[in-house]
């Protein structure tokens, strides 16, 4: 009975099947391969960052002398305080982080009641006025920069943060509404139709219901806008000339003289200028990945 019971057991047993055990490797050779290839990618990526911190740490002997490669024997910590204090990079933070804030803001909202108007309203010059915005994205940023200057001269905002903070939104306006427009199209009309019928009026309809059904792609809009303004130089460069009104990327410059040049101090000053971006990717990240995926479904 038992030897009975054994053969049944052997014949009932899965045979391996060298087709799948052959696929099973090379999948595991796959995985293998393209965790190489995206961890050298990363590599790549990471490595200035920790190359800029290590040049934020030398001296002026040893960005000279010591390979480019080489780790700072004494670190120079005291590159960041003289910066902040000495340097005005404090003044100049803060000025990068409320012109920046401002402007993202204005042209985050004013996309989105633009692209609420065109998609969700039916009116004669619909079209037209989207057609205008997109001609936006086709004409080059500083080849407006003259007839910008000769404007804000006109009227009086030369050396005025409210001339750069009109000119970020103007110009980030057509990309970020054209990105809002794919995911607006997309909505469902049903949750608006219904705080009709509930009695919600236009302005309740978008800031209540619409609005924060697009946090997603609205996050993606204000760190793309975020990018720009931050790291921008010609306009602040060009309208602004009070020492209390520069940004980061301007003020930089005050580190590189005529016959010395404080090459630490500037690694520094770059380090800190990074951080707020990095910190705003690394908390909006998921919010902009959500919001890709979730135009790709629903679309």
């Amino acid at each position: 009975m038992n030897e009975v019971t054994v053969q049944q057991e052997k014949q009932q047993a899965p045979k391996l099947d060298p087709q799948n055990s052959t696929r099973s490797l090379l999948s595991k050779i796959g995985y293998v391969t393209l965790y190489t290839v995206l961890g050298i990618i990363a590599f790549f990526q990471i490595y200035p960052l920790i190359w800029l911190v290590s040049f934020s740490l030398k001296t002026n002997s040893e960005v000279f002398n010591d390979s480019p490669f080489s780790l700072p024997s004494n670190p120079q910590w005291g590159n960041y305080l003289t910066v902040w204090t000495e340097g005005n990079i404090s003044l100049y933070f803060f000025n990068s982080v409320w012109i920046t804030a401002t402007a993202v803001v204005l042209t985050v909202l004013s996309a989105s009641l633009v692209t609420f108007a065109i998609t969700r309203m039916q009116w004669k010059l619909n079209k037209v006025v989207l057609g205008l915005f997109m001609v936006g994205i086709m004409i080059p940023v500083h080849s407006t920069l003259i007839p910008l200057f000769d404007f804000f001269l006109r009227v009086n905002l030369i050396d005025n943060p409210i001339a750069i903070v009109l000119t970020y939104t103007a110009f980030n306006l057509p990309l970020t509404i054209m990105i809002l427009l794919g995911f607006y199209y997309t909505l469902p009309r049903e949750i608006e139709e219904a705080a009709v019928i509930d009695g919600c009026s236009v302005h309740r309809i978008f800031f209540q219901v619409t609005l924060p059904m697009t946090m997603p792609v609205i996050a993606t809009t204000a760190i793309i806008n975020m990018i720009y303004n931050w790291n921008e130089f010609i306009f602040i460069n060009t309208f602004i000339s009070s020492d209390k009104y520069k940004t980061l990327t301007v003020g930089i410059q005050n580190f590189v003289g005529q016959y010395m040049t404080e090459w630490g101090a500037i690694g520094a000053t770059l380090v800190i200028s990074i951080l707020p971006i990095l910190i705003a990717f690394f908390f909006l990240s998921n919010k902009i990945v959500e919001g890709i995926s979730s135009g790709a479904v629903k679309g």
